[in-house]
């Protein structure tokens, strides 16, 4: 029988100082990793060492969710960063929230970059290099969430890093399997039978479904919810009750890698 176990995670701890954005807490409830931000486009040590608190008492996996250094832009804005700069960037957020983590007992497991880094490094080979480079510093066993059939995935099997392939519950894709420009209007997939839809034709499929149907073969091991989405801890619970009821277990993203 083919193993249909899958992670389910979504991006956290994306507050700063008084300003929260999503609940952290309910979204904890139901999904089983959480990428933490770390300084970079949200986050400071206040609210990552209450988003690992969390999640360590409810057994959910930590990763290190590292962006461009943008925090009025949210990291959703490219940014001209030398190699040598974003590879101190990615280890410097990395090393952040482990420390972090250590005053929590517990550790980071999984590396997810952000947004507008995450975009690039899906379709330029030099970034995703350097972004698995800093991780190979850091901690060669830290597992890579990638987005499926992209460039960032190759370079992570290329550098020996342990990887697991993510797809998006809330984004649509183009037909060479990057995400819709959320300035258009079908960028998102909106409410959880939607969402849901969208996820078990893709997992059904063993493939990516863009929105003129082409199809691209993936081994799918993880689906993201952003948390900071107004339904997204609905989406979430929803994904996970009738993910289960198709016999997919959620599980860690450890337990996939």
């Amino acid at each position: 029988m083919p193993d249909k176990r899958i992670n389910l995670n979504a991006d956290l701890g994306e507050g700063f100082g008084p300003w929260s954005m999503g609940d952290d807490a309910a979204m904890l409830d139901v999904v089983a990793s959480a990428n933490i931000a770390c300084g970079g486009h949200a986050g400071d040590p206040d609210v990552m060492r209450r988003t690992v608190r969390l999640a360590r008492e409810r057994g959910v996996s930590i990763g290190a969710h590292p962006s461009y250094p943008d925090l009025q832009g949210f990291g959703r804005r490219a940014m001209a960063l030398s190699a040598a700069e974003l590879e101190n960037q990615i280890a410097f957020q990395i090393g952040a929230l482990a420390g972090v983590a250590a005053l929590e007992a517990t550790r980071v497991t999984h590396v997810k970059p952000h947004g507008a880094l995450n975009n690039l490094a899906c379709a330029d080979r030099a970034v995703a290099d350097t972004i698995c480079r800093a991780m190979r510093a850091v901690d060669p066993t830290l597992i890579l969430l990638a987005p499926a059939a992209s460039q960032l995935l190759a370079a992570g099997r290329a550098a020996g890093l342990p990887v697991v392939e993510e797809i998006f519950a809330d984004r649509a894709y183009l037909p060479d399997g990057q995400l819709v420009p959320r300035a258009r209007p079908d960028a998102m997939i909106h409410g959880p039978a939607a969402c849901l839809a969208h996820v078990v034709a893709m997992l059904e499929a063993g493939a990516l479904i863009a929105v003129d149907g082409t199809r691209i073969a993936t081994a799918i091991g993880s689906i993201c919810v952003h948390g900071d989405s107004a339904d997204a801890v609905g989406v979430a619970r929803h994904l996970r009750e009738q993910l289960g009821a198709r016999c997919y277990p959620i599980v860690s993203l450890p337990e996939i890698a």
